[in-house]
């Protein structure tokens, strides 16, 4: 799901090409959607949680989604200056992220960077 329909249309080019069939796209605001109720393995979110206008809804959301052996996963910038990306002041630290998801009902089980630039959350129901 993304809020832009440019977005949405070149990963359906891209995943189309590779011969990619099982992922499901569509436009929307993550604070206003649910796809599913209790249907999903996994919910990822790739470097956009610091985006979302009220990332409690969209965890909140997430959740409800979420199966009950399922797991959430949040991709997300380090809240630190790198060469690109988004202004720090917009990041969320790795405890500001830990606390939205916790405030949602997550447990989290692990805590890890992913590169220079990056760290991951994995939380569980």
């Amino acid at each position: 799901m993304d809020v832009s329909a440019e977005n949405i249309a070149a990963l359906n080019r891209k995943t189309k090409l590779a011969g990619i069939t099982n992922i499901t796209t569509q436009v929307g605001e993550a604070e206003k959607t649910i796809l599913c109720q209790v249907c999903a393995d996994i919910v990822f979110f790739g470097i956009v949680l610091h985006d979302f206008q009220d990332p409690l809804e969209v965890l909140a959301n997430a959740r409800l989604m979420i199966k009950p052996s399922g797991s959430l996963v949040n991709l997300d910038w380090k809240k630190e200056q790198s060469p690109f990306g988004p202004p720090e002041a917009i990041r969320f630290s790795q405890d500001k992220a830990i606390q939205l998801i916790e405030s949602q009902g997550f447990k989290v089980k692990s805590v890890s960077n992913s590169g220079l630039y990056y760290y991951i959350i994995v939380a569980e129901l």
